[in-house]
């Protein structure tokens, strides 16, 4: 039976984008292999000067990065960039791997917003590229960095930059979600749209939280089997071993809809994870990482919820 295909449009300079990641996360716990997920890179800003016509400094993103880490619980890190960064080069890295695999794709933005978020690095910087990278098992990251000019990859970049931008009379639209910061109506990160086999379809504009994907699954195919959470917050993480951050696991855990993420509570879980050997802890920025240690032992390719 063919699957449900998830487009999912993103961007690593997007905060909005990494701070939808928990919801995401329990989307994906859910309903697993049932959804087949496409990234679609946005590519928001293709110079420096962009940033510099808006008034948009350094110094006022970090302090708008506070307010994301407060309200939605995913690592920020404490410094000032040197300068602001397009995330064109960024983009084009990201499709690079996603011609890999989809997995790696999607473990690729991983890293680079992580890169973004927690560290003076820079998304135009083609060594601080390849050196995040260097975290994606099974990710040749210097061939990735090298393909960033690739004519092919250039190609495919501005094919998802023009699907972003064919949001025109859409839902998105409608309901004020997207943006026209650069011309045409376009989806704003992190929009979903489920395509269904049979042709019907729906969206998910912007960003949502995680009712709203389930609530669009719902009406589409009622008929999708649901996976509960889990028991114990260490089986999250082991399930995946690309790893999560706590707001993540925080999300998958929720035993029902109607309770908030208990982060602090999944935190000593994960904790104790640590303790018992199941396992590693990788301090990142405000918060951490975490991953089973035997991935790290044996090398494991990323699963696909690096989405």
């Amino acid at each position: 039976m063919n699957k449900i295909v998830a487009w999912h449009f993103s961007d690593p300079a997007c905060p909005w984008a990494y701070s939808s990641r928990p919801a995401i996360a329990r989307v994906r716990w859910r309903f697993g292999d049932q959804i087949d997920w496409r990234l679609v890179m946005i590519g928001l800003s293709e110079t420096a000067e962009r940033y510099d016509e808006i008034g948009y400094t350094p110094a006022r993103m970090t302090a708008g990065h506070r307010k994301f880490e407060q309200r939605f619980g995913m690592p920020f890190g404490s410094g000032v960039k040197a300068r602001m960064a397009p995330s064109t080069r960024a983009c084009r890295a990201i499709v690079a791997a996603r011609e890999e695999s989809m997995d790696l794709g999607y473990a690729a933005l991983r890293a680079i917003q992580l890169m973004q978020f927690t560290t003076p690095r820079l998304l135009d910087d083609d060594e601080h590229l390849r050196e995040a990278l260097e975290d994606v098992d099974g990710l040749d990251a210097a061939a990735v960095v090298a393909a960033i000019d690739d004519p092919a990859i250039v190609a495919l970049y501005e094919e998802d930059k023009a699907r972003t931008r064919s949001a025109e009379g859409r839902p998105t639209h409608v309901q004020n979600r997207h943006s026209e910061a650069d011309g045409p109506v376009r989806y704003t990160a992190p929009s979903v749209i489920f395509d269904m086999p049979d042709g019907r379809w729906l969206e998910v504009g912007g960003f949502q939280p995680f009712e709203s994907y389930d609530n669009a699954l719902a009406n589409l195919a009622p008929e999708l089997e649901r996976r509960p959470s889990p028991e114990r917050a260490t089986d999250a993480v082991l399930a995946y071993p690309v790893g999560l951050t706590t707001a993540e696991v925080a999300s998958i855990m929720r035993t029902s809809d109607l309770d908030d993420a208990d982060q602090h509570g999944t935190e000593r879980e994960l904790i104790a994870g640590v303790d018992s050997g199941e396992l590693v802890m990788r301090p990142m920025g405000t918060d951490a990482l975490w991953r089973p240690a035997s991935a790290l032992r044996s090398g494991r390719e990323p699963d696909a919820l690096a989405a």
